[in-house]
C-alpha cells in the first residue's frame, strides 16, 4: 500500500540520476564511505591526543587515505551527474556543493599527504585542525547535498 502525500512530488525525469545501478544513484551509495571515514579520522586524531597510542595515529594516516579515495570516487560519479544532467545544474545548492565538496577532497589530500611521512609527529596540531575542519566542511558538503535530494529531488525516483 502505497501513501500518497501532496508534499511528496515524483522527480521530474530529466533530475534523475545519470550514473546509476539499477536505479541506485552511484553517487549517493559511495557517499556514505568518505563521510564516516572523514568522521574516522578526527576521531582517531582525538583518542591519539588523549591516550598518546600510536596506534591512533597510524590508524588516522590509513582512514584519511581511504575518506580521500573514496571522496575522489564519490566526486567522479557526482561530477558525472552534475555534468550529464543539465537541469541539476540550475539550482544554486547544486553549484554549492560541488564547490564545497572539492574543496573537501582537496582538504582531505593535503590533510593525508602531510601525514605520510611520519604519521605519528602529524597529528598534533596541524593534523588534528586539518580533522576538525574535515569535519566542519564536511557538515557544509552535507547540508547542500541534502537539500538536493529533499528540497530538490535531484538524483531520486519518488515514484
Amino acid at each position: 500500500m502505497t501513501i500518497k502525500s501532496p508534499l511528496l512530488k515524483p522527480a521530474p525525469e530529466s533530475t534523475r540520476s545519470a550514473f546509476a545501478i539499477a536505479g541506485h544513484p552511484v553517487h549517493a551509495m559511495l557517499v556514505s564511505f568518505p563521510v564516516a571515514f572523514t568522521l574516522g579520522g578526527l576521531a582517531s586524531d582525538l583518542a591519539y591526543w588523549w591516550s598518546g597510542d600510536v596506534f591512533w595515529a597510524r590508524l588516522s594516516v590509513w582512514i584519511i587515505g581511504a575518506s580521500f579515495i573514496m571522496g575522489s570516487l564519490a566526486g567522479l560519479a557526482g561530477t558525472m551527474d552534475f555534468m550529464m544532467v543539465h537541469k541539476i545544474r540550475r539550482h544554486v545548492a547544486s553549484w554549492s556543493h560541488f564547490i564545497a565538496a572539492v574543496m573537501l577532497i582537496s582538504l582531505l589530500a593535503a590533510n593525508w599527504w602531510y601525514r605520510v611521512s611520519d604519521y605519528e609527529a602529524a597529528v598534533l596540531p596541524w593534523g588534528l585542525f586539518m580533522s576538525a575542519v574535515s569535519a566542519v566542511s564536511l557538515s557544509v558538503v552535507g547540508w547542500f547535498g541534502g537539500k538536493l535530494v529533499f528540497h530538490h529531488s535531484i538524483g531520486s525516483d519518488n515514484e
